[in-house]
């Protein structure tokens, strides 16, 4: 599975992208919206052992792709994708990641952001699709509205963003509101 952009290469996971998946989600920046047992050592390894095991089931379901420069298709710069388990036939849920060291160039995230909707729409017939993102990560919430992503939930569920007292929104874009804002470009 590969989708390629301007800048991008996004790909299936490898084995030989674990140490750089590793690096950046130990970074304590990247660390910051996560709960200490999501960035262990040991579930990033499940993480990416599970990344693999989707691009390999029939019916494929899921998508959770490295981003990886065209140029330099080893060097991972995060991760995105589409998931469809746990929702409903034509919803899926979009995510996306860059290493810290990235965060400062919006503009990969807007055009990685782009691929993945075009893809989900357009090659997946996607009726909808849905993100997450925690209310004090204020980027998300800047990217989430740029493409016309619309706050549909609030919640707060588990224990350490409470401590935080912090909440998650979740977002929804339709098909349709992603066709009339693509015809206006």
């Amino acid at each position: 599975m590969e989708i390629i952009t301007k800048r991008f290469l996004i790909r299936d996971f490898r084995r030989a992208d674990e140490s750089a998946l590793l690096a950046y989600r130990s970074d304590p920046r990247y660390q910051e919206f996560c709960s200490a047992e999501e960035v262990s050592p040991e579930s990033t390894r499940k993480l990416l052992d599970l990344f693999m095991q989707w691009a390999t089931e029939h019916p494929r379901r899921n998508y959770q792709l490295a981003i990886t420069e065209l140029e330099n298709q080893c060097k991972l710069l995060g991760c995105c994708g589409l998931r469809c388990e746990g929702y409903n036939i034509g919803q899926a849920e979009l995510g996306i990641e860059l290493a810290p060291k990235y965060w400062g160039r919006y503009r990969y995230a807007i055009e990685v952001v782009s691929a993945l909707l075009e893809f989900g729409f357009r090659d997946l017939t996607l009726q909808e699709v849905r993100g997450i993102s925690i209310d004090a990560n204020t980027r998300v919430t800047k990217l989430a509205q740029r493409y016309g992503f619309v706050g549909v939930a609030t919640r707060c569920e588990s224990e350490w963003l409470r401590a935080k007292g912090w909440s998650q929104t979740e977002w929804q874009l339709t098909r349709e509101k992603w066709e009339s804002r693509s015809a206006v470009k």
